[in-house]
Formats: C-alpha cells, structure tokens, sequence
C-alpha cells in the first residue's frame, strides 16, 4: 500500500495462503462483508470449531492418507487431525497479525510445521504415546503465546 516492501509484508501473505487452503475460502469471498473477514473468520473458529470451517475436500481425504500411513482408524485419528488444523489456523493467524512486529517469524513457522507434520504422522515423539493428545501449544512452542 505504496510502504517499502519487506519480508513482513510475505509473512502476512503466507497467513492469508494457508487460512485460504484450508478454509477453501478466498479473502474477497461474498461472506466477508461488513468487517468480517478471512482472518477474524478463522480466528472466532479457534479451536472448538476449525472443523467445522475446514474445507470438506481436505476432510474426505483424511481417513485413507493416515490409514496408509499409520494403520489407524478414523475414531483415533479425528483427534490428532483436529489438534493439527488447530495449529495450522493458528499458524496462519499468528502470520497475519495486524501489526509487523507481532507476526510470526519465517523459521518459527517452518518449525511448528515439522512440529504438526510429526504429529498428523504419527512419527518423532508422539509415535509412542498412547493415552491423550500432545499439546503443540505447550511448552517452548511459539505458538503457545496464541
């Protein structure tokens, strides 16, 4: 909007890219009128309803991926796939913060992403648990200032 282009400027840009893919919805979408828009759309739906505003055609390719993967059942992965779109919104959120200096940082969201990918896989630490979901939002997790 006629400043200096910087690399905050593509943080935001890289939000608005996964709240798009993951919601299915575009920024200029007719739903977003009136001061709602992509943004505070997702960010109302976090964390109790991310499901609810994922785009159906990710859900449906949810249970034959994983049970390739991991040979799990839908009713043990409904969990482990909610905790990851959470982080994912959160992710894209936490990118399009209105002010630069509150956004996440490029290497922090390559982090959180190995973070979740581990998590959906089912790899790295979270193989072995047995009882309960991790938290990403724990701990030294960026993400557990949102």
């Amino acid at each position: 909007m006629g400043g200096k282009a910087s690399t905050h400027g593509d943080v935001y840009s890289y939000g608005i890219l996964l709240l798009e893919m993951f919601t299915g919805k575009s920024p200029t979408d007719s739903m977003f009128m009136d001061g709602l828009s992509l943004y505070q759309f997702v960010k109302m739906a976090l964390p109790d309803r991310v499901m609810e505003i994922t785009d159906p055609q990710l859900l449906s390719e949810e249970v034959p991926v994983v049970n390739n993967t991991n040979n799990e059942n839908h009713s043990t992965m409904r969990p482990r796939m909610h905790e990851c779109m959470v982080s994912m919104y959160r992710i894209g959120v936490s990118c399009c913060a209105k002010s630069p200096r509150h956004r996440m940082q490029m290497d922090d969201v390559v982090r959180e992403l190995h973070v979740i990918i581990d998590l959906y896989l089912g790899r790295g630490i979270y193989r072995d648990m047995q009882t309960g979901m991790p938290d990403l939002h724990e701990g030294s997790s960026y993400l557990s200032n949102y």
